[in-house]
This record gives C-alpha cells, structure tokens and sequence, in this order.
C-alpha cells in the first residue's frame, strides 16, 4: 500500500490490474466467502464491487483477491476477506445506522462498511495509515466516510451514542469507554483474548442489564493499543 494517492487510467485498477482480470478474482473470493458461511447479498455485492488490490501494497497486490490477511505498512495487516465479511455481517447494519470503527488500517474494512451503512466514524493511531486511507476513500468517492488520528480506545464521545461499534484489535475486555458509548440495544463486535494466545470474535449486545457476549469463533489479530500514538 503506497501513502500518496494513486491515479487510475482507463481500464486499469492500481498497481496496474486490469479491470476484466481483477472482476474474475473477486468473483471467485466472493464464491470462498459464501463457502465460509456469509450468504447476505448486500454484503456479498459489496465484497465484489470494493477493489481490495487498492488497500495493499504493489508487492502483495497479485495476492489481493486470496482469502487471506496481506500485511500493510506500520506493521500491521488488512484482514481477510471472509473475517471482514463475518465481522460485518455479526453487526446487522442497515442504511440508517452510524457506525464507530476502532482501527481504520488500510480502510478496506471501513470500505465495506460505508457501502451499507449511513455514516462510518473510524479512528486510527498511526498517522500514516490514516492519511493513506483517506487518500483511497476519496479516490474511491467514498463520502460517508469521518477519519481521524487518535486513540481507539477513547472512542468519539462527541458523537455518541453509536448503535455499531466495530473493533479491529484484540483486547482482554471491551474498553469500558467503548461500551459506554454503545447505545441501548447496540451491537459491538471485537475480537478478545491475548495478543500471543487464543483469541475470540465477540458479538457483544448492549441492553439496559449490561453486556451480554456471543462467541463467533477463533481468530488472530493484533494487539489494541490504548495511549500514545504512532507517527
């Protein structure tokens, strides 16, 4: 994934894919998608028509369409495919909601979510990917998009109460200002468990009881970092 932003020329895709090649490939991912359990058409749709070439770098890009998590600058990844479409499928979203996510990275899984929701707030610590995905979400004419630079785990108090949080690191505990900017009857959905043990993706639901937890199944992400940020 490079920074500055790429312009595209007819009949092209980043990195020099061409359009007919890449639609291909993408139809297949969505067929493994589908094969893994996600059967929703919007989501499925959205898979196809979002160019995950443009999220990484040049080097891995003939790998964008495999099922599978491609490693991005600053040490971190953009998650596979079918992870990205059981996280957004575990939120229930529709056209009306305001989505909180919590790790914009790449901005491929911010991508998803902008197509079938009515607002995305992401947040990212490193300044670096923040700015390379805003980059993509303009060139892509993404417009429901708000990015900014900070620490995940404070969430974006002013524009609180969110009725989906998506989180896109792993923490011991669902940061207790996440939940708290969790409206009545939301859904959360993050991994949890140790950055170098198992982990689990969670759908957490807000009710006026507390949280209650539904285990998903197993996965491997990166640690949430809280405090300082990254340059």
């Amino acid at each position: 994934m490079a920074n500055e932003r790429r312009r595209r020329t007819a009949g092209t895709l980043p990195h020099g894919r061409r359009n007919g090649a890449a639609a291909t490939e993408r139809a297949r991912l969505v067929l493994a998608v589908r094969r893994s359990g996600v059967t929703d058409p919007p989501i499925l749709s959205t898979l196809e028509s979002v160019p995950r070439e443009a999220f990484v770098p040049e080097a891995v890009a003939p790998r964008a369409y495999e099922d599978a998590p491609l490693p991005i600058e600053c040490g971190q990844t953009v998650s596979q495919p079918s992870v990205v479409a059981w996280m957004t499928a575990a939120l229930e979203l529709d056209d009306r909601m305001k989505v909180l996510e919590v790790g914009t990275g790449a901005g491929y899984q911010t991508a998803i979510l902008s197509r079938l929701c009515r607002r995305v707030y992401t947040v990212e610590r490193h300044r670096a990917l923040s700015r390379g995905a805003q980059a993509r979400f303009e060139a892509l004419g993404l417009c429901n998009i708000t990015a900014r630079v900070g620490d995940g785990c404070l969430g974006w108090p002013e524009q609180a109460p969110f009725p989906r949080i998506l989180v896109t690191a792993a923490a011991a505990e669902p940061p207790p200002l996440l939940v708290d900017q969790l409206a009545v009857d939301g859904v959360m959905v993050m991994p949890l468990g140790p950055p170098d043990g198992d982990q689990d993706l969670v759908r957490l639901h807000r009710t006026r009881d507390g949280l209650s937890r539904h285990r998903l199944f197993g996965v491997r992400f990166l640690p949430l970092i809280e405090g300082d940020l990254a340059p």
